[in-house]
């Protein structure tokens, strides 16, 4: 059963950082749950607000159901006295219910609707979709705007009123008039948070905008300056986010755009960096080439 009514995982959720621990594979790319254990406990040792399980940077999108389901019952098993944990719910709509029921059963605390897969849709079909999911499980239900799922401000004030247990929005787009157009329609009826990939780089302005949190990816390698750089964003420290982007964001995001799909991939190449290897990703991901790991390793090292 989970900890937290939705509107109360919501006041905690909004108030720290967030992030999405990756999901450790063997060699063989099969689940390796002890390694994975050891990842949530070292990431739960710090003051971190939630952690997602089986997201996208958990390769959500590679497992199946069963496995996922695995993957949030370690999760919550693992750090679920320590830190919310939320599971993701995505494909169909029949398999987002069948992920939603599972994590409920799993004792998760929340949910992120990941877009459907492949199809496009129009708002109706996005918000009968969520509504589904929504009525399918009494967690906490936050949306993730991004892909072929963008939602105007309309449906998610549309579903707002529907749903008591929608609490959140995530954006993955940066559209900037969308995002204030949310914003400014539903006020503190959600709270919002930041979904770019590496959500640092736009942390500051989103801030601005309502979005008083976000996820980040590198919070699995290189947690303490994740940290620091949310402190900062919130102390509206612009000194001190310029100087942290030009010191290491940006020359992340250098390495990162090198091959497509290494948003996900620079995140377990970080963990190898820093010697706390989840193993390699799944396919159609590729893992960092030697150089491109050798350079990340380098870059992580001027932190200390």
């Amino acid at each position: 059963m989970a900890k937290y009514t939705p509107q109360e995982l919501a006041a905690t959720l909004k108030e720290g950082l967030l992030s999405f621990p990756v999901t450790s594979f063997d060699a063989e790319l099969a689940f390796d749950e002890e390694n994975y254990r050891k990842h949530l406990a070292w990431q739960a040792s710090f003051p971190v607000a939630g952690l997602f399980a089986a997201g996208g940077t958990g390769e959500g999108f590679s497992l199946t159901p069963a496995e996922s389901a695995r993957v949030v019952r370690t999760a919550v098993d693992e750090v679920g006295s320590l830190v919310p944990v939320l599971a993701s719910a995505g494909g169909s709509t029949a398999q987002a219910i069948e992920n939603a029921q599972a994590a409920e059963a799993a004792g998760a605390d929340g949910l992120l609707v990941l877009p459907p897969y492949l199809t496009e849709a129009d708002q109706a079909g996005l918000a009968e979709h969520v509504s589904a999911i929504c009525r399918s499980t009494s967690l906490g239900v936050i949306i993730y705007n991004r892909a072929n799922a963008i939602y105007k401000d309309t449906t998610v004030a549309l579903l707002a009123d529907r749903h008591e247990n929608l609490i959140g929005f995530k954006d993955g787009v940066g559209d900037l008039e969308h995002d204030a157009r949310v914003y400014a329609k539903l006020g503190d009826r959600l709270f919002y948070l930041g979904g770019l990939p590496t959500a640092e780089t736009f942390a500051l302005p989103l801030l601005q905008l309502g979005m008083s949190t976000y996820s980040s990816a590198m919070y699995n390698f290189v947690p303490q300056f994740a940290l620091d750089f949310y402190r900062d964003v919130r102390n509206n420290d612009r000194a001190a986010v310029n100087r942290k982007l030009n010191d290491f964001v940006i020359p992340y995001l250098d390495i990162r755009d090198r091959v497509k799909g290494y948003s996900v991939s620079i995140v377990k190449g970080g963990l190898d960096a820093v010697g706390r290897s989840a193993g390699p990703v799944r396919t159609p991901l590729q893992n960092l080439a030697p150089q491109d790991l050798a350079d990340l390793k380098a870059l992580i090292a001027t932190l200390s």
